[in-house]
């Protein structure tokens, strides 16, 4: 079995976060995203995998290589222009020769696909496609299954309240069969939603859906970026552990970090730093008496003396002046410049 990562998107959404770091390696808990999902693959024994790109191409091979760091095979399928969800699974067809699993690019899940894969098999599914509840369905495109037997029956694309007959989205996660590729143009933009899966279902194929009931979050914008770290630092995500927070040469003694914090140790850290249930990156410097809670700052931030982060999201080379006040929902892009006593958020 093989997987193939839509890796592709500009990641427009999390901007301004992706204007220098392609989404797919945004951290998580000091991690490179794409590092999660390997796992989620690895755990089913899939280490085949197929990285389509885009956006950046050039820095996440750059981080990922041939994966025979991770334990995995790496090969990659590069897309001169955006080709949509199924666009992108047809150009890597000259990589794919059995039943692919096939990830978007932005979920972070702890699923079984063991699971997953044994009910595809179990019922001989040209396509498999999981789905996940949602609080608020008229929000989505929701899937409508048999409850027999969890044959595929229709789409709902954002119904109205009066039309809700189920709770469950498309997850992103497919297990496809080649012949699915037949159902794709070659060569032009083609999504799964609105081109492959409608066929499939026109021409009776043995369509299924599984439904995941477990953890499922897309990182694609900022305030879910956010959550999806404190989810792995706090334990809500049953897959890799954080990276484990060891006291750095330059941390002052009576620097305060609070579990489940993780503060890289190559950071400085002055005398009365608190760092509150947050992720702190390579060589950030926090001057005497700041306080980081609830927030994630990339590497390279300077954080200046009495100063406050708090719900944010701080990009990477930040400079924070000193006493400033950074407040719930801000997102800093990567080198800026906050002066002295100011206030967001």
């Amino acid at each position: 079995m093989q997987a193939l990562i839509l890796a592709g998107g500009k990641g427009t959404r999390l901007r301004p976060l992706t204007m220098h770091t392609p989404k797919p390696i945004v951290p998580i808990a000091n991690q490179p995203f794409l590092l999660y999902q390997l796992e989620l693959l690895k755990r089913a024994d899939v280490r085949d995998v197929i990285l389509s790109l885009s956006y950046q191409p050039h820095k996440i091979e750059e981080k990922l290589g041939d994966g025979s760091d991770y334990n995995v095979r790496i090969s990659y399928a590069v897309e001169a222009s955006p080709l949509g969800t199924a666009g992108a699974y047809r150009n890597a067809a000259s990589l794919i020769s059995k039943t692919t699993v096939v990830f978007n690019g932005d979920v972070l899940t702890d699923i079984d696909m063991n699971e997953v894969i044994r009910f595809h098999r179990e019922r001989q599914a040209a396509a498999t496609i999981v789905l996940t509840p949602v609080p608020n369905p008229t929000a989505y495109g929701l899937v409508e299954t048999d409850k027999k037997d969890g044959r595929v029956c229709r789409f709902l694309e954002k119904p109205k309240p009066e039309e809700v007959t189920c709770d469950t989205i498309n997850a992103g996660i497919y297990i496809l069969e080649p012949r699915v590729l037949d159902y794709v143009p070659e060569g032009e933009p083609f999504m799964f939603e609105y081109g492959v899966f409608p066929q499939l279902l026109e021409r009776e194929e043995p369509f299924f859906a599984y439904v995941w009931r477990g953890y499922w979050r897309d990182i694609g914008t900022a305030s879910s970026y956010l959550a999806a770290n404190l989810d792995v630092i706090g334990g809500r995500v049953k897959l890799l552990a954080p990276v484990a927070s060891e006291r750095g040469e330059k941390f002052d003694a009576t620097a305060e970090i609070e579990a489940p914090s993780v503060v890289d140790p190559s950071s400085t850290l002055k005398a009365g730093v608190q760092i509150i249930n947050s992720v702190v990156s390579r060589n950030c410097y926090v001057e005497e008496r700041a306080r980081i809670e609830d927030s994630v700052v990339r590497g390279g931030t300077r954080i200046g003396a009495g100063s406050t982060v708090r719900g944010a999201v701080i990009g990477k080379g930040c400079h924070i002046g000193r006493n400033v006040e950074i407040g719930d929902g801000s997102v800093l892009g990567d080198k800026s410049v906050v002066s002295d006593y100011s206030q967001t958020g």
